[in-house]
């Protein structure tokens, strides 16, 4: 083979290995819309959550497998899956109230 086809083989190579690593790195830092836990949502002082029961939609912890749990302002918040996080969102101090209710009990 000529030495200008190796150089040029070669430098096509590298353009596809580059363009492929781009991709990728794209594609792990969305994590699937998931993010990486923040020093804030692993906090160790946070309040526990003592319901058994998913202060959104009411059913009983674990009966969907592990319970999502996340903090809020300092309060530890168990949810029977991800998907009742957007209607946490939606207003979030009305389930903390559920959740600090129990807490007094």
């Amino acid at each position: 083979m000529k030495k200008t086809n190796q150089y040029l083989l070669l430098a096509v190579c590298a353009l596809g290995v580059m363009a492929l690593s781009t991709n990728f790195a794209a594609a792990q830092s969305c994590c699937g819309g998931m993010t990486t836990p923040t020093a804030a949502d692993v906090s160790t002082n946070a309040t526990p959550d003592l319901l058994t029961t998913c202060p959104v939609s009411g059913d009983k912890l674990g009966e969907m497998g592990k319970p999502f749990t996340f903090i809020y302002k300092d309060q530890e918040v168990k949810l029977c899956c991800k998907g009742c996080k957007k209607d946490f969102d939606k207003d979030p101090e009305k389930y903390i109230a559920k959740i600090r209710a129990a807490d007094k009990k």
